[in-house]
């Protein structure tokens, strides 16, 4: 019986060991979450402030689907989390050339 309990009590150290770690290791995610978060904010601050600086002039300033800011005749740039464009349909580029060989 002394010897289960032993044992019981190791593993709840370790438990207890690995659950400090882990919210430590909590702690600081969260932390770097916070400054991702904080830094994602000024940016956005930074170019709402960059389109209010836009209309200012008297240009037309859109955020598109994206989330991009256009404005005037700029194309936006593109969305490079998205999937690729889907070109015409049955088309296919067919077999590729190969070489042809050349005689000694």
């Amino acid at each position: 019986m002394d010897r289960l309990n032993a044992k019981l009590y190791l593993q709840n150290c370790y438990i207890m060991k690995e659950n400090e770690r882990l919210r430590k290791k909590a702690l600081l995610l969260n932390q770097e979450n916070q400054a991702l978060l904080s830094e994602l904010k000024q940016r956005l601050a930074k170019t709402a402030a960059a389109a209010a600086k836009v209309n200012s002039n008297g240009n037309m300033a859109k955020v598109n689907s994206n989330g991009n800011m256009t404005t005037g005749g700029r194309v936006p740039l593109p969305d490079l989390n998205s999937a690729p464009p889907v070109h015409g349909v049955g088309h296919d580029k067919g077999a590729p050339k190969t070489k042809k060989s050349i005689k000694n």
